[in-house]
């Protein structure tokens, strides 16, 4: 399918679009009532009871030590990012959520929790949804209009997401450019997200270093960037999270990259919401 016409603001060239995933504070936990301790963890110990308390002060790092360093780094390159937030991990660090707001980033919903609701019935899907709205919209005083989910949707996600007022939804890993989905007759605009620069490799993978990150970011950049020579309208997503970006040994893969893209021209660090009213004045919806 022929993708629409369209052009990112100010002639901009390239959008890049910075992820930052906010977690901490809303996975599993025994002490929040769950049956088992947050499975992702760095060391890859999964247990089937008991806490963790080893991997609870992994995902604390990220509110401790990695929330300012991520914060300052984005500041520093004058980059505006959307936050993908956990609304209870929020709710837990007022302080780090009035901090995204006051450096003017965007805070997107990513479930109540940092939780799979594959396994949700509707009624209960559509209350992790307007829950998650509810509790970001009293943390930092604005309603999210984009939904990130944790990896795994319903086939009720994108039709309740409508419903409950979202205009965009990530879940999709299917483009370099934004579209738009029609359900019952209502339109969301999709905002493609990408799993193959996500710094949750180096997690998921002791042998994946900054190093291959960073070269792998600098090579998707640079050959989108060669791309939108003949067409300026595509889009970079970089997914990071505080408990791993955040880490000395890997912000400087981080800072390596945002200097790499800040020193082309025409490169536009945008928010999800950005994009998507880009998106939405230049190419109304098909209803």
């Amino acid at each position: 399918m022929a993708t629409p016409e369209f052009s990112w603001p100010h002639d901009m060239r390239l959008a890049v679009s910075v992820v930052v995933n906010v977690e901490e504070g809303a996975e599993e936990s025994i002490a929040d009532g769950d049956r088992a301790p947050e499975p992702v963890d760095e060391l890859q110990v999964v247990m089937s009871k008991g806490r963790n308390f080893g991997n609870e002060s992994n995902y604390d790092y990220g509110i401790r030590a990695g929330a300012p360093r991520v914060l300052n780094l984005l500041r520093d390159y004058g980059v505006t990012a959307t936050f993908t937030a956990a609304a209870l991990a929020l709710e837990r660090a007022p302080d780090l959520a009035k901090q995204i707001v006051a450096d003017g980033h965007e805070i997107c919903a990513h479930g109540y929790r940092w939780a799979h609701q594959h396994w949700m019935k509707e009624d209960m899907e559509r209350d992790f949804i307007r829950k998650a709205a509810e509790s970001i919209d009293k943390t930092c005083g604005k309603r999210p209009a984009g939904w990130l989910s944790r990896y795994v949707l319903t086939e009720n996600t994108r039709r309740l997401l409508v419903e409950e007022g979202y205009t965009y939804h990530m879940d999709d890993y299917s483009d370099d450019v934004p579209r738009w989905d029609i359900v019952d007759e209502k339109p969301i605009l999709i905002s493609p997200y990408a799993l193959d620069t996500n710094d949750m490799k180096m997690w998921m993978d002791a042998s994946y270093t900054p190093d291959q990150w960073e070269k792998y970011l600098i090579d998707t950049f640079d050959w989108l960037y060669a791309e939108c020579a003949e067409s300026p309208n595509k889009m970079m997503s970089l997914g990071v999270h505080l408990r791993i970006v955040g880490r000395p040994g890997r912000m400087k893969a981080f800072e390596n990259f945002l200097a790499h893209a800040a020193a082309r021209d025409k490169v536009w660090f945008a928010t999800r919401q950005e994009i998507a009213d880009a998106y939405a004045a230049q190419v109304p919806a098909p209803v």
